[in-house]
């Protein structure tokens, strides 16, 4: 009777590779013919899709839940003064990656917004962790869940983005792309965009209303 009951409860079974926590939801990788070609769109569009990083040994994915838009035209936007070496790949067609460096000690996550020559780009601002959390913990150096992924430059930090990633595209088969929702997207918000000098007064932050992991000042998260 005692070896039937540990082995229902699994007591001296074989441990398994990885924690529940290590692992990811299903996700698919969405298609760039999914993705809006227009920058405002798809900022909102990417509010609960899900970002995911392939490591050699591990997962790491996580709802999106906090963007922003630098549009055309926009004097707070690296593609402003036209294509350089640093921001070509802003001008990329929309859904690659643009990856810079910036504080001296953070990356910063970008999605091209636009079709192929035309400079546009989404700041990915916070993300809701979902699978490889013990990894996020270990690339961070912090223990607090709601902190991990809560800004760009500690997402970029938990998910190992590094300049490696620009250029990067988001729909094909590679290390970093953009996965489709694994649950329903709450209402979202919009306001002012954060952490800027220029522009200040545009409405181009897009945010799931109510998710701990926002970045930013409360009262812009209402």
């Amino acid at each position: 009777m005692r070896m039937m009951l540990a082995r229902k409860s699994g007591i001296g079974s074989r441990p398994k590779e990885h924690s529940k926590d290590d692992r990811s939801p299903r996700v698919r990788r969405l298609r760039r013919s999914e993705l809006p070609v227009e920058t405002i769109e798809l900022a909102r569009f990417l509010v609960g899709k899900t970002l995911v990083r392939e490591l050699p040994r591990q997962r790491l994915s996580g709802r999106i839940v906090e963007t922003e838009a630098y549009v055309v035209g926009d004097a707070a936007a690296h593609s402003f003064r036209g294509l350089t070496p640093r921001n070509r790949s802003l001008f990329l067609e929309h859904g690659h990656a643009y990856v810079y460096f910036t504080y001296g000690n953070h990356f910063m996550l970008n999605v091209s917004s636009e079709r192929d020559g035309v400079g546009a780009g989404i700041l990915l601002r916070a993300i809701e962790p979902l699978g490889g959390i013990e990894a996020m913990v270990r690339h961070r150096g912090i223990g607090k869940l709601l902190d991990l992924t809560r800004g760009p430059g500690r997402l970029a930090a938990a998910f190992r983005i590094t300049k490696q990633d620009d250029g990067a595209d988001l729909c094909a088969a590679g290390p970093l792309w953009l996965g489709t929702a694994v649950r329903r997207t709450g209402s979202i918000g919009i306001s002012v965009r954060i952490g800027i000098t220029r522009e200040t007064h545009r409405e181009l932050r897009f945010y799931e209303r109510g998710n701990p992991f926002l970045s930013g000042p409360k009262n812009l998260s209402p």
